[in-house]
């Protein structure tokens, strides 16, 4: 039987948590990692530095997760994700800079900051509005951003990087007024590159295939698509496919450097017919 304080969603037999026991599931990692921390030689000596590679890793592990729709890795990646958090938050609070409340009631703050429309007298009529408004709360914010593009990691990887550039100069207005001239754009950039080749200058060509899908990634954002995942997908296609021609070809006993194009592409097509 369920304890008391538990309640179920009529949709669902997974239990719901009330605050109290999430605040208490809270507090006992608190509590843990503290243990941790005293009396794990590992744990003992992270520092800000040492858990920065890995904590790199866990994200993209909870980016797969997304991904693949799979929720039971998506809750354990989230709990490796916020075990750095925690982690972090620990070794702020042993060198008295700050601690896990601090950053909670930092979070808070802004929160409300950047929500006028719920929080104060703004009103908002769709969440395009909220956007273009959430560039300029930023501006004005103590130690915010100074230019719109601020906001933008340079470590961000350059697909990503390129999307969320896009996507903040569109919020202060800066933008296609159709979104179908970005393939006008597109072309001319093809266009571009397409002569740099006919003439073979490297460095021009790479100029032009960096313009060429700069102008892609727009085309992708104009029409709500997420470029990273969208490409992304394309990727696990080809894992699978690929690796359905591996499998097919060892199989018959045969290597693929020993097969000709024509008969992988034989095999390839019918991993694509499968669904693969």
């Amino acid at each position: 039987m369920p304890g008391k304080n538990c309640r179920y969603d009529q949709f669902s037999t997974e239990k719901m948590h009330t605050k109290e026991q999430k605040m208490q599931a809270f507090g006992r990692l608190l509590d843990i990692l503290d243990e941790l921390r005293e009396k794990c030689p590992w744990d003992r000596k992270q520092t800000n530095e040492s858990l920065r590679a890995n904590t790199i890793e866990e994200v993209y592990e909870l980016s797969e997760a997304i991904i693949k729709n799979d929720d039971d890795n998506l809750k354990k990646e989230l709990g490796d994700v916020l075990l750095h958090i925690v982690f972090y938050a620990k070794i702020g609070e042993e060198k008295k800079r700050f601690d896990m409340k601090d950053i909670c009631d930092a979070l808070c703050e802004k929160l409300i900051f950047r929500h006028p429309h719920v929080f104060g007298e703004i009103s908002v009529d769709n969440s395009e509005q909220v956007e273009q408004n959430w560039e300029q709360i930023k501006l004005k914010e103590k130690n915010g951003n100074k230019s719109v593009l601020d906001g933008v990691p340079a470590s961000l990887p350059s697909l990503i990087k390129a999307y969320r550039m896009q996507d903040k100069a569109r919020n202060v207005g800066f933008d296609w007024t159709e979104r179908s001239q970005v393939w006008d754009k597109v072309r001319e950039e093809y266009s571009e590159l397409q002569q740099e080749i006919d003439h073979m200058n490297i460095q021009e060509m790479e100029n032009e295939f960096g313009d060429l899908f700069f102008s892609l990634i727009n085309a992708a954002r104009l029409y709500d698509i997420n470029p990273e995942n969208a490409l992304e997908r394309t990727n696990q296609k080809f894992i699978r496919r690929f690796n359905y021609l591996e499998e097919n070809t060892l199989k018959k006993g045969r290597s693929l450097k020993d097969m000709t194009l024509e008969e992988m592409d034989e095999i390839w097509n019918e991993g694509k017919a499968k669904g693969l």
